[in-house]
């Protein structure tokens, strides 16, 4: 055999080797690498969520209490006085209800877009029933018949939005439990 081939073979002996160590040592430590970042990332998610999970459950129960302040008769027991007339409570609740809303709108963050959905109709619908039956009224009416009149309206309804709100609410929070 020439020596050149003779050469050739013996690099060839060196070089396969090589290769074969070489690709083996790329693949494990590519596997290696892979599972070393899957385990970070998952410990990383745990972390986040041992901080976001109390935060939403937080939020959940804020928007609880939300759905039962604004809800028409609540707000009638809370904000009703002697001496009152009908606009005056139409006022009261109206300006409760806004302040619940902006005391907890920071809560959207932590819930679903749909459910801040919910949340805003319920807290429409109810501003939209304390008009409603307000312009059938005269303003000038005591807050005792205005009360009584928004109380009979919601009888006539199945379920009020704040009531499809709460359960949507809790329907959320038990998904994250």
């Amino acid at each position: 055999m020439p020596l050149w081939l003779e050469i050739i073979f013996e690099i060839i002996k060196i070089t396969v080797p090589a290769l074969i160590v070489f690709f083996t040592v790329h693949t494990l430590l590519k596997q290696y690498l892979a599972n070393q970042y899957k385990l970070s990332s998952l410990e990383f998610r745990q972390n986040q969520q041992k901080t976001t999970v109390p935060l939403r459950l937080q939020a959940y129960e804020r928007l609880s209490l939300f759905c039962e302040r604004i809800s028409i008769p609540n707000l009638v027991l809370r904000l009703r006085t002697e001496n009152m007339t009908a606009t005056d409570l139409r006022m009261a609740m109206m300006l409760a209800i806004q302040q619940e809303f902006e005391h907890n709108i920071t809560q959207q963050v932590y819930v679903s877009d749909q459910l801040w959905q919910i949340i805003k109709i319920a807290r429409d619908d109810a501003l939209n029933i304390i008009n409603l039956v307000f312009n059938t009224i005269d303003p000038d009416t005591n807050a005792h018949q205005y009360a009584s009149d928004l109380f009979k309206f919601l009888e006539q309804r199945e379920i009020n939005s704040s009531d499809k709100a709460l359960i949507a609410v809790k329907k959320e929070a038990g998904l994250l439990l």
